[in-house]
């Protein structure tokens, strides 16, 4: 059975920073896709960032491209979330998400992604 177990997170004030990390155990396979996804009560859960398994593909949401930064460590089963110049509107419980396969691209719907974290409460304040 495989594990994401997050952490990180928390309160942080307009323009600051944070990271999230994302830890994967019990895997079966060796390559995967990997992702952020956040989700606010009421509301979609939304694509926040993506990694192929080399890192070679990255892609970015909208809303937070040029402010945030994925990256991920296979050695060590780890996938991080640099969270910059954070905005009110990036309140949310943000989770990670994992894919197995050996496609080097991202995924970007909710429905691809066969793992997931218990989610992350990130709350920026003014």
């Amino acid at each position: 059975q495989v594990q994401l177990v997050q952490s990180g997170g928390g309160l942080v004030q307009v323009g600051g920073s944070t990271r999230l990390t994302c830890g994967a155990s019990g895997r079966a396979y060796n390559m995967s896709t990997m992702a952020w996804f956040r989700q606010n009560p009421g509301t979609a859960r939304e694509f926040v960032a993506g990694i192929s398994w080399l890192g070679t593909k990255i892609s970015y949401g909208r809303s937070v491209k040029g402010r945030f930064i994925i990256s991920r460590d296979n050695a060590k089963g780890m996938l991080y979330l640099q969270m910059n110049s954070l905005k009110q509107e990036d309140s949310a419980t943000y989770y990670c998400a994992d894919k197995p396969t050996d496609w080097p691209g991202v995924y970007y719907e909710v429905g691809e992604y066969e793992w997931w974290g218990q989610g992350t409460q990130v709350t920026v304040s003014s």
